[in-house]
């Protein structure tokens, strides 16, 4: 769908009928989201043809830590690689599954990120926890409230949305947006698996330090970012997956995150069928790195896709 700015209207208009479920008077039946992609894109290490057919898959939008890598002010040699699999903005995921359009969290590089996958579409975000690394593009939702002209169900724990309503309280103070100037968000506090359109989403508790944040599963493939301790209760919930996408985020003990080694252990744990691993800082390199790793276990990159 080709989004372009009519001047005299002053509004978005779509140049033909949407084709995601999402989009108000679409027949989900017949959606395609989540089975088509606009563009050639790379998933499961594989170029796609021009308008190739895809079915449910799940792109990473970014693959790094906090501070993005490189990182500000950084000359080591990851920061200075030319190898663009080095070059991670900030983690989220975008699933296209079951018909619908989802991202779990609005990374600070949000907007960055949709224009570079082709997101044209969205019919919810799934929030991981409060940090501003994974909600400070919230604002850019305002983009799909334009294309589809109505609010976007976002859905997380409860403590993460009231922290989210008041660092962003412009969005939720009730007054009226006269100008298309905010996000029409509707926040939905969850603890059990919820389902949007055809797609079934469940929080995974895990401890990211003290905190307790959301991993999520979708069929048998699970996220889980910022993570230094899974409880027992979700290990037994984290079972039986054909794809598992762990954070890793360095090399060195770090008290909120799992280490590379961490990670992996977890991994060998959980034995899922193959895992990524994502939130990736600047001591990763990625082709030195991913030479080391077990065969099942990869190193995610931004924009590569892989089928879910």
């Amino acid at each position: 769908m080709i989004i372009f700015f009519n001047r005299r209207a002053c509004q978005f208009k779509p140049e033909s009928p949407p084709k995601y479920s999402g989009a108000a008077g679409v027949d989900k039946s017949t959606s395609k989201v989540g089975q088509l992609r606009l563009r050639p894109h790379e998933i499961d290490g594989r170029v796609t043809a021009e308008n190739e057919v895809v079915m449910d898959q799940l792109t990473f939008l970014g693959t790094g830590t906090s501070t993005g890598v490189p990182m500000i002010g950084c000359s080591c040699s990851v920061c200075r690689s030319p190898n663009a699999k080095d070059k991670r903005m900030r983690s989220s995921v975008w699933i296209q599954a079951g018909g619908m359009s989802v991202v779990i969290d609005t990374s600070t590089d949000f907007r960055t990120q949709a224009l570079a996958v082709g997101m044209t579409a969205l019919d919810a975000v799934f929030f991981t926890h409060y940090h501003a690394d994974h909600i400070h593009g919230i604002d850019d939702l305002r983009s799909f409230n334009f294309i589809h002209n109505r609010a976007i169900e976002c859905y997380g724990g409860a403590d993460a949305l009231e922290r989210i309503r008041g660092m962003f309280g412009y969005i939720f103070d009730g007054r009226p947006d006269t100008g298309g100037g905010k996000p029409r968000l509707e926040l939905n506090a969850i603890t059990a698996p919820v389902t949007v359109g055809g797609l079934t989403v469940e929080p995974i508790p895990v401890m990211h330090g003290e905190l307790e944040v959301y991993g999520y599963r979708v069929n048998k493939t699970a996220y889980v970012t910022d993570c230094s301790r899974i409880p027992e209760p979700s290990l037994r919930r984290l079972e039986g997956l054909d794809c598992l996408i762990l954070g890793a985020l360095g090399i060195k003990s770090h008290p909120t995150h799992f280490t590379l080694e961490q990670a992996l252990a977890a991994i060998s744990t959980l034995a899922p069928k193959r895992a990524y691993l994502t939130h990736l800082n600047h001591n990763i390199g990625h082709d030195e790195v991913s030479a080391n790793l077990p065969p099942n276990v990869f190193l995610a990159y931004d924009g590569l896709a892989i089928g879910i």
